[in-house]
């Protein structure tokens, strides 16, 4: 891992990706959203067609608003999906690798990560939930959710067995180093409205989405 405030050694792997700014982050926003009109905007086209040619087919219209609406929906779950805790690895390391932690982040930090199981984390790029195979980024207090999956480098010997403390640490201490080649590293799972995103996460894990939009507020969080 990069010491803080060098490139990431990983974004090396991925060469042919532009290293991501934030021109190009709402770039990748347009993008996420033109894709997904491409696949909600027909199935609405036909149920209004259906409908205008014969009013008898309500029930396939209504198949087809059916699945202008899932697909959203199963975007914002695989968002969602990059924050899902993994299983656990006994009490004991679970309680050490929180204890250690609690220490690269700040009171309040700690006490939302104990009640979400997520880290808040101020960027350049806007505020950060870290995971522990993911993170999502909320780029400003209106707008889009952007969703991240990374995971620890599978090559580290212990990768598989890592507790949750020490997979959020790794990815925190990335984040610090090289917040933009931790974007360009990472894997984009979704680009899409929080609301979406925040009802297919889990409930206790809510409030942190809460905690990070709030926190775009403040002028602390604009810059580390």
């Amino acid at each position: 891992m990069a010491a803080l405030g060098e490139v990431l050694p990983e974004a090396e792997a991925v060469y042919w990706r532009p290293r991501v700014d934030a021109a190009r982050l709402r770039h990748m926003g347009r993008l996420w959203t033109l894709s997904a009109a491409f696949h909600v905007v027909p199935f609405v086209c036909a149920a209004a067609l259906l409908m205008w040619a014969q009013p008898l087919a309500l029930p396939v219209a209504l198949a087809c608003l059916a699945h202008a609406w899932i697909i959203p929906e199963l975007y914002a779950q695989r968002g969602a999906n990059v924050l899902r805790p993994r299983p656990r690895k006994g009490d004991g390391p679970e309680q050490r690798s929180v204890g250690l932690l609690g220490d690269l982040v700040g009171h309040e930090a700690r006490a939302l990560h104990a009640r979400t199981g997520l880290v808040l984390e101020p960027g350049r790029l806007g505020t950060w939930l870290v995971g522990e195979a993911g993170a999502v980024l909320l780029p400003g207090r209106r707008g889009r959710a952007y969703c991240y999956c990374i995971k620890v480098d599978a090559r580290h010997p212990d990768a598989a067995a890592l507790p949750s403390g020490d997979r959020i640490a790794h990815l925190l201490l990335a984040l610090r180093s090289d917040e933009q080649g931790f974007v360009t590293v990472a894997n984009l799972s979704f680009a899409g409205a929080r609301w979406r995103l925040r009802r297919r996460m889990r409930p206790q894990m809510r409030p942190a989405l809460d905690a990070a939009r709030s926190s775009l507020d403040r002028p602390s969080s604009a810059t580390r």
